[in-house]
């Protein structure tokens, strides 16, 4: 149950962090430094005891990987979502809800999501997963910035969600519109299960 509070407790704030600067809109407030910089805090103070995935396609890239057991892994799912849903409920207690974001291009949009969130499963392997990277410090910062990386890159396009139970937030939050939630379900899906597949690939001696 330690792991399950922590990957509820991780995502719920990542999910909030989006909400709380991704709605009203402060002059001066730059989402995705706040968005980033959480995951890589959560990630710092949870990733001990949970390994600090907070997003369901990470934790299938684990599965793939063989870091995760599917036990553990349907249970980090729902843990996942559930942290989503609840913290998006807050925030709309909080701030209101969002003005949906369409998908104009979704060939562009599906492309970014799988892209970026490829990207933040395969930094997540490769430096909190891999033998010789064991007991570094700078897996949380990595983490962070690679989906701070994402946000200003492909945010615009898609969203930026990179993560299903993000997707469930921001659908709930109405940041973007629910027939465009299944770009980020499918998408980060495929981006986590791929990272895990390249993973093993890369790192043969290292299953």
């Amino acid at each position: 149950m330690k792991k399950y509070l922590a990957e509820f407790i991780g995502t719920f704030f990542l999910v909030l962090t989006i909400g709380c600067t991704g709605i009203p809109a402060a002059p001066g407030v730059i989402p995705p430094l706040a968005i980033g910089a959480v995951l890589m805090v959560m990630v710092y103070a949870g990733g001990h005891v949970s390994g600090g995935h907070y997003n369901p396609a990470v934790t299938l890239a684990a599965w793939v990987r063989g870091r995760s057991n599917t036990r553990d892994a349907i249970a980090y799912w729902l843990s996942q979502l559930l942290a989503g849903a609840v913290a998006a409920l807050v925030v709309g207690y909080m701030v209101g809800n969002g003005k949906p974001m369409h998908v104009t291009a979704v060939g562009p949009a599906f492309l970014g999501e799988l892209l970026f969130t490829f990207a933040l499963a395969y930094v997540v392997l490769s430096t909190a997963t891999v033998k010789s990277t064991a007991g570094n410090s700078y897996f949380g910062l990595a983490i962070g910035m690679t989906v701070m990386s994402g946000a200003f890159a492909v945010g615009p396009i898609s969203g930026g969600a990179f993560n299903p139970a993000v997707a469930v937030g921001i659908g709930i939050m109405r940041l973007v519109e629910v027939g465009d939630l299944w770009i980020h379900v499918v998408a980060d899906l495929l981006g986590g299960a791929a990272a895990g597949l390249v993973f093993r690939i890369l790192n043969p001696d290292d299953q």
